[in-house]
């Protein structure tokens, strides 16, 4: 009987690590009050349709797999877009939404006579019938939905290449040539700040050197409690 409980432990054991790289763990904050968890995020696997959201504190854990794409979205911030390269903790900071548009008082309308005059050379426009009985293909079928899934691939592409660049220029190597700190907290930093893809999207080309000198010295200035990566949601079923 122990010989068989053994067997079944270890035709277990793959499920069991499977299981628990299954998950993408991580903290949603406001961009500008980097201390501000925030509460409520929809916390969206697109790849797969399935939600989490995010605790008081900000937290979430989602069922998701490398090559998925997870969204972050909350009334009054811009949606921000993941794709995950790794299942690695992330810290997620959402910018507060802007509305641009200028208020438009309309004292007066004038409305042109011409609008409702028809063209007496006007001829009625002729439907192309592209059938099969007319030797011929409908290719006008599912041209939208194609579009828009080249748009979002493109959009998905962009943010795989904006996060490779990330990478490339604010990492530990990077940062402490920069601002000559070689603390264990610097970890700490760079979880808190490390730019988003709409960030750098903002700016073309993005300012590295500056956005890590100032960002620096405002994590600096913070609390000490607050200058810490607040710890990671523990999943059901762990010990």
């Amino acid at each position: 009987m122990l010989k068989k409980l053994y067997l079944l432990g270890f035709l277990l054991l793959p499920l069991v690590v499977w299981a628990q790289d299954s998950y993408i763990t991580g903290n949603v904050f406001d961009n500008e009050q980097r201390g501000l968890a925030l509460q409520d995020v929809a916390v969206r696997n697109l790849s797969t349709k399935a939600l989490a959201v995010t605790d008081k504190n900000g937290r979430f854990a989602l069922v998701a797999k490398k090559g998925d794409v997870i969204s972050f979205g909350l009334s009054g911030y811009q949606t921000d877009t993941v794709y995950l390269t790794n299942l690695f903790a992330k810290n997620i900071y959402l910018r507060a939404a802007v509305n641009t548009l200028n208020t438009v008082n309309v004292t007066t309308a004038k409305v042109s006579p011409l609008l409702d005059t028809k063209d007496p050379e006007a001829v009625a426009a002729k439907r192309v019938d592209a059938s099969k009985n007319r030797g011929g293909l409908r290719l006008n079928l599912g041209y939208g939905k194609w579009r828009r899934q080249q748009a979002k691939e493109a959009e998905l592409e962009e943010a795989a290449d904006i996060n490779e660049e990330i990478s490339k220029n604010f990492n530990k190597a990077v940062i402490q040539k920069l601002v000559n700190y070689k603390e264990k907290d610097l970890d700490d930093y760079i979880g808190m700040y490390r730019p988003t893809v709409a960030q750098v999207k903002t700016e073309t080309p993005f300012n590295y050197t500056y956005y890590i000198a100032t960002t620096f010295n405002e994590w600096k200035k913070l609390p000490a409690e607050s200058r810490k990566m607040p710890a990671l949601p523990k999943l059901k079923g762990n010990p």
